[in-house]
């Protein structure tokens, strides 16, 4: 069986398996290590309330979940989706250490995520969405979990001209970040077309060299607004 990527070609099920293999080996040496894996500062964007539910994808050692879980207090709760298994153990080993009650680190995968529709107040995410092979449905699961009126903010990499094919399924590069990036404009359109509103550029760098491919990274906001209807076209702003 074959599997339809953002490109809107298809991908080998064993390269496919080859890359998660290659991200989740990675993530889990990089897990003992004190090495900062960050496209922007999401966390610094998030605005958690108290008493509101979080979510962040690609949760690492779970710093920002313990953020968000102080900054949210007791009535609040947050949650952590990872898929490295060094990753998954180091967060929940930090809750324990912090003494963390409100929070959880939960072993998922992006495109299916483990939490209900309509239930969580704010995502983040960090560099992290970049490794889907199938980003729309990473798109999709965020604004069905999200409540009316919640927002996402996201800091990821994008490609300043399309990633050449022969690098999409190369193990290596996509655990390193640059081989699943898309276009800013792919990007954009992929937020608008899921449906998300009041889109925002916060954050922008420089283009800079990953060797075979040239990116830049940017922090982005948006909202799910009821009253939008899916598909309208949102222009993003950069402010």
């Amino acid at each position: 069986m074959l599997i339809k990527n953002n490109s809107g070609k298809t991908d080998n099920p064993n390269s496919l398996k080859l890359s998660f293999q290659s991200i989740n080996d990675r993530y889990t040496n990089l897990s003992e290590t004190t090495c900062c894996l960050s496209c922007g500062g999401a966390i610094n964007h998030a605005g958690v309330r108290p008493g509101e539910v979080c979510l962040d994808l690609g949760s690492g050692r779970g710093n920002d979940v313990i953020r968000m879980a102080e900054e949210a207090g007791e009535n609040g709760f947050a949650y952590g989706i990872d898929l490295s298994d060094g990753m998954v153990k180091k967060a929940r080993t930090n809750l324990i250490k912090f003494g963390v009650t409100n929070a959880e680190i939960i072993q998922s995968d992006m495109e299916s995520l483990p939490l209900k529709d309509n239930s969580v107040d704010v995502t983040i995410s960090n560099c992290t969405i970049n490794h889907s092979s199938n980003k729309e449905a990473v798109w999709s699961e965020v604004f069905r979990v999200l409540k009316p009126g919640g927002r996402f903010v996201v800091s990821d990499i994008y490609a300043t001209t399309p990633i050449a094919d022969e690098y999409r399924n190369d193990p290596q590069a996509v655990a390193e970040c640059w081989a699943g990036a898309v276009t800013r404009a792919e990007y954009l359109t992929m937020l608008e077309d899921t449906g998300f509103s009041n889109i925002k550029i916060l954050e922008e760098s420089e283009s800079y060299d990953k060797g075979k491919a040239e990116v830049a990274s940017f922090t982005v906001y948006g909202e799910k607004t009821p009253l939008t209807p899916k598909g309208e076209k949102i222009k993003a702003i950069r402010l």
